[in-house]
């Protein structure tokens, strides 16, 4: 019988050698200890922020208030990179991914806080 013609040719393989990178286990350190530094100011600040919009809702007692209170916490985010620069941090430092989530975090949290202050038995009559 006939042998069947590849008609197809194999090349040989490349070879390839994997060679990872330099990790800087230190500096990866000091990074994440820098990141929750950050975050855990930015957590105070919303409490604060939270705290003062639940105030100013429960004194000016008009129902649309909570307007005025969400427009206050979004515009306290945009004064979180001069907070950071007045406190000593460099913001630059950071990873826009990590800025995002502690933007996300300040929201959620200074809300949060507005919220439960808003309602019973926080309530001031």
């Amino acid at each position: 019988m006939a042998k069947k013609r590849r008609l197809i040719k194999e090349k040989p393989e490349e070879e390839y050698e994997f060679t990872p990178s330099n990790f800087d286990e230190k500096e990866f350190i000091l990074k994440d200890i820098y990141g929750t530094k950050v975050l855990f100011i930015t957590i105070v600040y919303a409490v604060i922020v939270g705290f003062l919009a639940a105030v100013i809702c429960n004194v000016l007692g008009d129902p649309i208030n909570w307007v005025l209170d969400t427009i206050m916490v979004f515009a306290a985010v945009f004064t979180m990179k001069k907070l950071y620069v007045k406190l000593g941090i460099r913001a630059d430092l950071l990873e826009s991914k990590t800025m995002i989530g502690d933007y996300f975090v300040f929201l959620v949290m200074a809300l949060g806080i507005c919220i439960v202050f808003i309602n019973q038995p926080f309530l001031v009559p």
